[in-house]
């Protein structure tokens, strides 16, 4: 008994000396693989989240009113005819950038979604506050100038904090 004990000790403690290096080994070639794939995946993403602050930063120019009246024809239409074009405008580029929402951080989209209710109810107010009889044209100056007026917009500061978040990725 003893002598056959002489054999399976060693061979025993071989065998777990064994496992351990080979379970260490395997742990730290998935720990590579994980960091691999992280690197990989952060370069992809990071490409993406750039291409989504392109994307919101051109929601927040388009839907500024010199942007929204510069092309349109106000011939024949009314300032309510004008005022749901312009707040169709909004809700449509809104729209199609909202997926872009996942790529910036819950302060930025607050901002965007804010300047975006903001021009709404802008919109809005300025409809209601034209004198009866006022042209589309004498509405859209309105809007252009009053708008700038006030300082800071919100477009303005919801492009500011977009531009220093995209800072940080460089």
């Amino acid at each position: 008994m003893t002598e056959v004990l002489k054999y399976i000790l060693p061979a025993l403690i071989v065998l777990i000396a064994t496992w351990v290096v080979l379970h260490q080994l395997y742990k730290n070639e998935e720990k590579k693989r994980q960091w691999e794939l992280k690197k990989t995946s952060q370069k992809e993403i990071s490409s993406i989240r750039l291409r989504a602050y392109e994307r919101l930063s051109l929601l927040l120019e388009r839907t500024q009113p010199e942007h929204m009246l510069m092309d349109l024809d106000f011939a024949g239409m009314t300032i309510p005819e004008l005022q749901a074009h312009l707040l169709r405008t909004i809700r449509l580029e809104f729209d199609h950038n909202l997926s872009q929402q996942v790529y910036v951080s819950d302060e930025v989209w607050a901002r965007i979604i804010q300047a975006r209710d903001e021009m709404a109810a802008f919109i809005n107010a300025m409809a209601i506050q034209m004198p009866k009889g006022s042209s589309t044209m004498e509405y859209a100056k309105v809007l252009m100038t009053a708008y700038h007026t006030n300082g800071d917009t919100p477009h303005q500061l919801a492009l500011d904090a977009l531009k220093a978040e995209a800072k940080t990725m460089l």
